[in-house]
């Protein structure tokens, strides 16, 4: 049988090359593809017969509308309304990539180190981007927190500064982890119940459990994701 970890592996489905770069088509492409048109799908149903008494796509559209809007609101404020697109495309693309992986057969491009580091610094060039937009050079005062006593500047700047690069490795490592590690679990469990035959029904039963709190954890994922982007949105806006 396939070792659990089979289920990660990047494998090549149109083999192209630019030179000596390898940028095939991959499984990690397609399903990455599929995510982005579900999105797209999803959002054109919700606003096609927009209503005043929404229907079922409208209200779920809504749904996710007010949830990014209102986690805008209280982790950024007022001014962090002007970068709901921005949140609310990395929310949705987290989101939906996480649930199709639990699909048969899926390919979970968020269990891949390389896509949520690169996500993760997307997220941390565009912040710092923002914080030198809104407060030019002064954005370094950032790496001093206010009412700091001078004499600790040279302790607290390194620290601060490597707090602050970790962020899109801390970002990256907890997707990529939670993913990586629920998916293993539930292929190791499904392996059992195949081993067990019909003594493991017990195991089915366990699977359905875990298949149900995985869904739960692609949605806590993806939120936790957004959050934290919305939280250094607020560094790079309000500063301390």
């Amino acid at each position: 049988m396939d070792s659990p970890l089979t289920q990660f592996m990047v494998k090549p489905l149109v083999s192209l090359s630019m030179g000596p770069i390898d940028i095939s088509f991959t499984n990690s492409s397609l399903f990455m593809l599929l995510t982005v048109l579900s999105i797209i799908l999803l959002l054109s149903m919700g606003l096609r017969k927009r209503s005043f008494i929404p229907g079922k796509w409208q209200s779920f559209v809504e749904l996710l509308y007010e949830l990014v809007l209102t986690m805008l609101k209280e982790n950024v404020g007022t001014k962090g309304i002007a970068y709901f697109p921005f949140v609310l495309s990395i929310f949705l693309f987290v989101l939906f990539g996480n649930l199709i992986g639990l699909l048969p057969y899926a390919f979970t491009f968020t269990s891949q180190l390389v896509l949520t580091f690169g996500l993760a610094m997307l997220i941390f060039v565009v912040v710092t981007c923002i914080g030198f937009l809104n407060h030019g050079l002064k954005f370094f005062k950032f790496f001093l927190p206010e009412g700091a006593p001078l004499i600790m500047a040279p302790l607290l700047i390194p620290i601060e500064v490597i707090s602050y690069l970790s962020r899109p490795v801390s970002l990256s490592i907890r997707l990529f982890a939670n993913m990586m590690a629920g998916h293993t679990m539930l292929k190791v469990f499904a392996l059992f119940g195949v081993l067990l035959g019909a003594y493991g029904i017990s195991t089915v039963l366990l699977n359905t459990i875990l298949i149900a709190f995985e869904v739960l954890v692609a949605f806590l994922q993806a939120y936790v994701f957004s959050v934290l982007t919305c939280l250094y949105l607020s560094d790079a806006i309000h500063m301390h």
